[in-house]
Parts: structure tokens; sequence; C-alpha cells
């Protein structure tokens, strides 16, 4: 029987005939699919001059240890919001905030929000990648967290901005990312529980190494009693207030010895949901299946670009309940995220029994990866206009 690599290889090459543009780095491992580029249009720009310097770099940064934690980029962006008005945005140093006590982000968590990546191509030039999906789903979270949010140029433009203002601070080709962290909370000053009367939008940044780099597949463990949303609740949107309740979840898969944690659905507990802050795949011969986003589950950009993509090298891809046990005749499960890209899955631990997947290099979660990753960065070339140059 044909393997799931080689039969996503042969997909791609009989359904893209397009020339493939590959850089050395990638040559090995990612030279199966191919696309042809899309002119992406880019926003007008309305940086400060004098902000910062194209000239200056950041040597000091060892590039090859860079892990996936907090270095606070020189800028932030802030823009003020009072009456449903968005006022001009401006860039300033990262630092601290004045925050009422009494602000609704504080006292009811109202906030939102968003991750993303801007990369440096070979030939220097700074792309973000499908950044009017961030745009899109703050706005969907916006709305029911009963927030206004800025319009889809806005966000695209304060991120854009705040990519620039930091240019020295992302990484070298193939040495990672500039992370980059838009917020939208409610900062005005509230008592009664109602929405604030002021928000503010935030973005900052901070360069971020390869997170698939030397990163042992993920050993998980499924959650029974803890549960990470409820229908009907905020689970399918990127509020805030969604994070810290799994972090009791995943201190005690950690102590474990687990990589972190997989969530059931909260209703029947057999249906797998996602992970802590990531989505699931599984794969068993030719299917492709991950939860649907039925509003307990995030609609994450990476899923739903790797849906794309595995549907074009000829997966059949499905979004649908998966009940738990389906994972014993898995033969792949991965992970997919703004964090983890696609992270493969060695190990799923359900009622103390431990089942065992296929990773390593001719795994089609490290093809699927590799196509993405060449995408976002320019060594394969995008027909899909998913990149945005930053000018």
């Amino acid at each position: 029987m044909m393997r799931p690599a080689t039969m996503i290889r042969n997909a791609c090459l009989r359904n893209f005939s397009q020339s493939l543009r590959v850089g050395s780095a990638f040559l090995k491992s990612g030279d199966f699919c191919r696309y042809t580029s899309q002119a992406a249009a880019s926003l007008q720009q309305d940086c400060e001059p004098s902000a910062y310097s194209d000239d200056e770099s950041a040597d000091h940064m060892d590039w090859d240890n860079l892990g996936f934690g907090l270095t606070p980029a020189d800028y932030m962006y802030t823009m003020k919001c009072s009456n449903d008005y968005f006022e001009k945005g401006r860039l300033s140093r990262y630092g601290k905030i004045e925050l009422s006590p009494s602000s609704g982000v504080l006292n009811y968590g109202q906030g939102l929000f968003e991750g993303m990546k801007a990369y440096r191509k070979e030939d220097g030039q700074l792309v973000l990648f499908r950044p009017d999906q961030n745009a899109i789903r703050l706005q969907t979270g916006a709305e029911r967290m009963c927030m206004p949010s800025p319009s889809i140029d806005q966000f695209i433009d304060a991120v854009k901005q705040t990519a620039l203002a930091n240019k020295r601070w992302v990484p070298p080709p193939g040495k990672g990312s500039l992370y980059i962290r838009p917020l939208l909370v409610g900062s005005g000053p509230i008592l009664g529980l109602a929405p604030a009367p002021e928000y503010t939008f935030l973005v900052f940044a901070s360069p971020v190494g390869n997170y698939f780099k030397g990163l042992a597949p993920l050993n998980l463990y499924v959650e029974d009693e803890f549960h990470r949303a409820t229908p009907g609740g905020a689970g399918g949107v990127k509020a805030i207030s969604n994070y810290a309740p799994v972090l009791k979840a995943i201190s005690r898969a950690k102590n474990r010895g687990f990589s972190d944690v997989l969530y059931l659905d909260s209703v029947n507990k057999k249906n797998l949901e996602e992970v802590s802050s990531c989505n699931i795949f599984i794969l068993k011969g030719n299917i492709i299946s991950t939860p649907a986003t039925s509003g307990t589950i995030l609609a994450g950009i990476t899923r739903k670009s790797i849906i794309e993509i595995a549907s074009d090298c000829g997966f059949q891809v499905e979004e649908r309940a998966i009940p738990v046990d389906e994972l014993l005749e898995a033969d792949e499960v991965f992970c997919t995220g703004t964090a983890v890209v696609v992270a493969p899955v060695g190990s799923i631990t359900y009622r103390g029994k431990r089942i065992e997947f296929k990773t390593g290099a001719q795994s089609v979660s490290r093809e699927l990866y590799s196509t993405l990753v060449g995408i976002q960065t320019g060594l394969i070339k995008d027909n899909k206009g998913w990149t945005v140059e930053i000018n």
C-alpha cells in the first residue's frame, strides 16, 4: 500500500503544474506542493518615520537558540475607542500601560487577543500571513463580547506598523519569526455588569524561535474532568477568559509528564474538542479529520489553512464530531496553531491507556508543516494570496 506521505507528494504533483521557487534550506522536505505567486495588496502605511531606524539590527540576539518566550520588541501600537469610534492609533515605546482598577477587562474579563507572525524572506522582505483572517476573527469575538472592533483595514494597518517599527527584531530567514499579539480590551471604568464605556486596541511583538525545530512529538493527556468550553459559551472566540481556566489541567498533566491536555466535549464527554491552545487533526489512510467548529472550538487560521492545503493535495478532509475511540485506529495525530504551526503527536493517554502514532520526516504532518511554512516564508510561491508584504 502506498504510504500517506507518498500520496501527498504524488497528489500535489498531479494537481499543481506551476513552478516552485525553493530555498536551499527547504529543498529536502518541502518539494511537493507547487504554488504560483499572486500579488498581495498592501495597505497604506502611516508610520512615524522618526520612530525607528531600518539601519538598526538586533545583532546581540542569539538567533540560533531563540526559544518561544517573551523578548519585548521596541515598539507597541495603541488605539483608543469611545462611542464606537476608534481614534487614530500611534506607536510608542513598549512599556506599561495605565488602566483603571474598575476597567471592564480587570473586573469582568472583557477582552480578546489574537496571535500572528511576521516573517523575513530570503530577500529581506517582511510578510504577514493571512492578517485579514485575524481581523475577521477579532470582529467575530468582539460581537460576542459586546465590544466595538477595528475595521479590517485598521487592524492590518496597526499590525503592519508594529512589525515595521520592530523590523530589527524579525529573525533572519529560517531562524524564527516576529510573534505579534493584538489585544482588544475594555479599558473604561465600569462598576455594574455592563460593557465598558471605552476600549483600547493594543499590538505588541516579540521575536520567537521555530517552535517545531528540535521539538519532540507531543505527549497528550485526555482530560475527562475539566472542560475547556461549553455549548453557548465563548469557546469559539479568542476571549482572554478562555485561557486561565485551563492552567490547572495543564499543570496537572505536566506534573505527570505530559506535554499538554486534549479536551473532550462537555456534554457527552466522548468527542475530541481541542488541545489547550491549538486545534487537533487525525489521519487514517487518505482521510484527515478535525472536530467541527460548532461554537466550543476556536476556528484556527492555521487550521483553516491546513484544511485547504491538505484538500489541494488530494486528501479527503472532514470536519465532524470525532469520538475519542477513533484515536485507537488513527495513523497520525497532529496539532495546528500559530505558535506550534503543525506539531506531531507521538502519543495520547486516555484512561490509563497510551496510544502511539507515526511521526518523523516521512509523516504527513511533517509534509503539511513544510508546505505551510514554505508559503509563509516565501520559499513556496503563494498562489492563494495568503501572504501580505509589509512595505
